[in-house]
């Protein structure tokens, strides 16, 4: 197997991960949501979830590869405010792992938006 294909069979592992703790422990994400977005929190949970398990499968895909690692990157930008909203809101938690955990996910969007784009540029690359 390519490099390339292990990277973005990799990323598309994480994404179905991802996704599916959205539906096994959605009150975990529902903190996450910002109050400004309208609706219930548990709706945009359960979205989120269902983007990052249609990510996934683009990603997993050859043929959409390339849709697939733009899309990872817009959705690793677009929790990016969920993830400081956590880390704000855990300075009141009495666990310290918890804390740091928040704050290490909002550098985390950074490498993970580098790795979307570059199984992106590799796709393209393709044809």
């Amino acid at each position: 197997m390519s490099r390339d294909r292990r990277r973005a069979l990799s990323l598309a592992a994480l994404l179905a991960a991802a996704g599916a703790t959205h539906f096994a422990v959605p009150k975990f994400y529902d903190a996450m949501i910002p109050e400004q977005l309208p609706g219930r929190p548990r709706i945009w949970t359960y979205g989120s979830g269902a983007a990052e398990f249609v990510t996934a499968t683009a990603l997993a895909v050859p043929r959409t590869r390339r849709v697939g690692g733009l899309a990872a990157a817009l959705l690793f930008a677009g929790v990016l405010p969920g993830n400081v909203k956590m880390a704000i809101d855990a300075r009141k938690s009495d666990s310290t792992a918890f804390r740091v955990g928040t704050l290490l996910r909002v550098p985390l969007q950074w490498p993970l938006i580098a790795w979307a784009l570059n199984v992106r540029r590799a796709a393209s690359s393709r044809g």
